[in-house]
């Protein structure tokens, strides 16, 4: 089990570590979307923001001293109905999805934070007592923004984001959930804020069109999870295995792990960290495995987005609605 406390200089030292940057290809050739391995920088992006913005990582903290005072209590209300803006930018028809696949997506988040999903019932036994259930968390559409566009590629630097750089601004990002959807992102399925973001123009999930809902998305990451892993990170989830060998996520029930899982592994998958071998949950919805493979959060990730929605909570912005 992991410790779920830190100190801020833990934060600096995380920033330390990445050395990667991306800037948005702007070339005019289309080229094959080729994905060997899912892709998510979301965290590598939160590490240079904390890196050069003293005050995303006094938020940073804040965010992380409530979760840990948060004593996992159902919020007042019940449930969390967040508001949904999607902005699709598209340069084919392919890109501009219609209207039913956002439905499609919609109701995937809704089913997987809800615990719903279908292949709920293939957790194992060992992993079912600390299996979220219900998050509490609902999702529905508020509208759709749609606009075309010339460029081909988009890369990791928001300027999806932007009107001026040929994207599309976000609709109030400190009581909307905003998510764009582009197309070519070559490798990379999709990538998020986190909840120091919470109301910054730059604020929400950006999801690449071949990986967004079910209906003619490209496997093997055709199940709609690709925005099931990002709105995690949104709501505050990191990666399970910690970004790290043997590193923490910062939630006690998930098993440390060395690495990310790929694939679609079989349980028991065991791995081995400070001596100790067990199987890693590579089903939970935060690693890296197949869509068809990941099918559930556990009961410590269910505290931590619950703990960033509550009326003070870094994202309670969401709530008015």
């Amino acid at each position: 089990m992991k410790k779920t406390f830190f100190y801020l200089f833990s934060v600096v030292a995380m920033t330390a570590c990445n050395n990667t940057s991306e800037t948005e290809n702007l070339t005019e050739s289309d080229q094959p979307i080729t994905t060997l391995r899912k892709s998510c920088p979301s965290e590598d992006i939160r590490a240079e923001l904390l890196k050069s913005d003293a005050a995303a990582r006094e938020r940073y903290a804040n965010i992380e001293s409530a979760v840990n005072a948060f004593q996992g209590k159902v919020l007042a209300d019940g449930s969390v109905d967040i508001p949904v803006v999607v902005n699709v930018l598209y340069k084919t028809s392919a890109e501009n999805i219609s209207d039913a696949k956002i439905a499609e997506q919609i109701a995937i988040l809704n089913a997987d934070f809800a615990g719903t999903n279908a292949d709920a019932s293939k957790i194992p036994t060992e992993f079912s007592g600390i299996k979220a259930g219900d998050t509490k968390v609902r999702f529905h559409l508020v509208k759709t923004v749609r606009k075309a566009t010339t460029k081909t590629k988009w890369g990791t630097n928001d300027a999806m984001k932007k009107a001026s750089s040929g994207g599309i601004d976000a609709t109030t990002p400190s009581s909307y959930f905003n998510l764009w959807v582009v197309g070519n992102m070559g490798g990379i399925l999709g990538y998020a804020t986190f909840p120091e973001s919470a109301g910054l123009w730059n604020d929400g999930v950006v999801i690449a069109a071949p990986y967004f809902g079910k209906t003619g998305a490209t496997a093997p990451y055709n199940l709609g999870r690709t925005a099931t892993h990002e709105v995690g990170h949104y709501l505050n989830l990191r990666h399970i295995w910690g970004d790290a060998a043997c590193g923490n996520d910062l939630v006690a029930d998930t098993p440390t792990q060395p690495s990310a899982n790929y694939g679609k592994p079989t349980y028991p998958l065991y791995k081995t960290c400070s001596g100790t071998s067990r199987s890693v949950m590579f089903m939970n919805y935060m690693d890296y495995v197949d869509d068809a493979a990941m099918f559930m959060f556990s009961a410590g990730q269910k505290t931590r987005t619950q703990a960033v929605l509550t009326s003070t909570g870094a994202r309670s912005g969401l709530r008015v609605y």
